[in-house]
């Protein structure tokens, strides 16, 4: 036994910096990830108890519809990330720091005047209409979506201290305080499920408030700490350097709305459609999964920064054995998927309680599809990602989420289909991660191809 954990050891303290600092920050990642989808799954019945399967629906869509306000993030995370990366790899901390406080007082200057916007025009806004629920809950329903909007305004920008971690090639250290988030807002909900009766306010305060202060105190300790040299500064602010940023940033906001209109809006159009209940069992099917792809995730999370840094210094052998080597493990959750599959009845009968919910077959396998084909092609999407070669997906971007709209046109009203087409039209409509994402790979690293290839 020690023997095997001395090779083990040996194994992750072995190759470059960036290949030991990927290795430290998945094993790291993969022991933090299972406490964090342990609370993720107890999360869905202490919420379901607490609130009912309506209500639970409804805040589910609401936090959808609000997580639209990222648009306004206008790539500038994605930018600092890639951006971060680069200055460190080359320890020019000073332009690190402006790159930081210039993403700062820019997401500032953008979401608190959206918020006071916000605040004015909400009162006049009739969620009721919007959500097609019942006149009873308007009251309610303009306070909880006025906590959660204010709260994805603040998230957005004190969020950048975890861009910089992962920036930083410390992804674990995000995922580690993102799992303290999670325990904060189930220990509070916890609580009001034994203080309190079922109030969809009292549920917004605690998943909104506890995740926000905390992330709030982790600024004032990373800037005043670790990341001092670094720290948001007015007089580090060059707004000039908004144009590297944005360069970079706008495709990724391209990207990010893309993914918002197939993700995002698939609850809206559900609630819609087919009603709040119904809301709830697709989420919870796709929670199930994505379990899957959270773990995966784990493990490419480091390489996004560290491709950046092998770009910086142009080591692209390492960037092509590290891919080979990483494309086992798809083989690996695709047979663990398939036992998931074939085990959900089970599986929502135990986490949720017998017959509280009905989850179809159909409705399993069809987002065990869905998560598989977010799996396949991520890899190399993240290379590309690294390198910047965001030319081609900017492009597909710009027509997949039009794809996904009218394909849930015709699923609704011509083929009157039921949620699993929705699904249906999202994996369609992600064509470009799990085909041109591994061709365009393969074109840059093995064939050498430039033009829209590698821009």
């Amino acid at each position: 036994m020690k023997k095997i954990f001395s090779k083990f050891l040996a194994f992750i303290n072995t190759g470059k910096e960036r290949s030991i600092k990927a290795k430290k920050n998945i094993l790291l990642s993969i022991l933090l990830k299972g406490p964090s989808v342990a609370i993720g799954l107890i999360l869905v019945p202490l919420t379901i108890d607490y609130v009912d399967i309506e209500n639970y629906g409804i805040w589910l869509t609401i936090t959808s519809i609000v997580a639209w306000i990222a648009f306004f993030d206008i790539g500038l995370s994605n930018g600092l990330r890639n951006k971060f990366g680069e200055a460190v790899a080359v320890k020019d901390y000073n332009k690190a720091q402006q790159y930081v406080s210039t993403t700062y007082a820019i997401l500032t200057l953008i979401f608190i005047p959206l918020l006071l916007i916000f605040s004015i025009i909400n009162p006049f806004i009739d969620w009721t209409v919007i959500l097609n629920v019942s006149q009873e809950k308007a009251f309610e329903l303009k306070i909880v979506t006025y906590i959660v909007f204010a709260y994805f305004c603040f998230k957005i920008i004190l969020d950048s201290i975890n861009i910089i971690l992962i920036a930083d090639q410390k992804p674990a250290n995000a995922s580690f305080r993102k799992l303290i988030e999670q325990v904060a807002a189930l220990i509070i909900i916890y609580i009001l499920t034994i203080t309190t009766k079922g109030s969809l306010i009292n549920l917004t305060i605690a998943l909104c408030a506890a995740p926000l202060l905390i992330v709030f105190i982790f600024n004032i300790s990373l800037f005043h700490g670790k990341y001092r040299n670094v720290a948001p500064s007015l007089k580090q602010i060059r707004f000039k350097e908004s144009r590297s940023l944005l360069s970079l940033g706008f495709k990724f906001f391209i990207l990010h709305v893309a993914i918002l209109i197939q993700f995002q809006t698939s609850n809206f159009i559900i609630i819609r459609y087919f009603g709040p209940e119904e809301v709830a069992g697709y989420n919870i099917a796709r929670k199930y999964f994505m379990v899957l792809s959270m773990f995966f995730s784990i493990l490419i999370l480091p390489i996004w920064s560290a491709v950046t840094n092998a770009k910086a210094q142009n080591d692209i052998n390492w960037i092509k054995n590290m891919v080979n080597a990483y494309q086992k493990f798809v083989w690996l959750f695709l047979g663990v998927g398939l036992l998931m599959l074939f085990l959900s009845p089970y599986v929502y009968d135990i986490w949720l309680g017998k017959d509280k919910i009905n989850i179809s077959f159909s409705m399993s396998l069809i987002m065990f599809l869905f998560v598989l084909s977010q799996i396949v092609g991520r890899l190399q999407g993240t290379v590309l990602n690294g390198i910047g070669a965001l030319h081609l997906q900017f492009i597909v971007s710009l027509f997949s989420p039009l794809l996904f709209l009218f394909l849930c046109y015709l699923v609704i009203f011509v083929f009157h289909w039921g949620v699993e087409g929705i699904v249906t039209a999202s994996i369609i409509a992600s064509f470009n991660g799990f085909i041109l994402a591994p061709i365009q790979y393969y074109k840059i690293f093995y064939k050498g191809k430039g033009g829209i290839w590698s821009k």
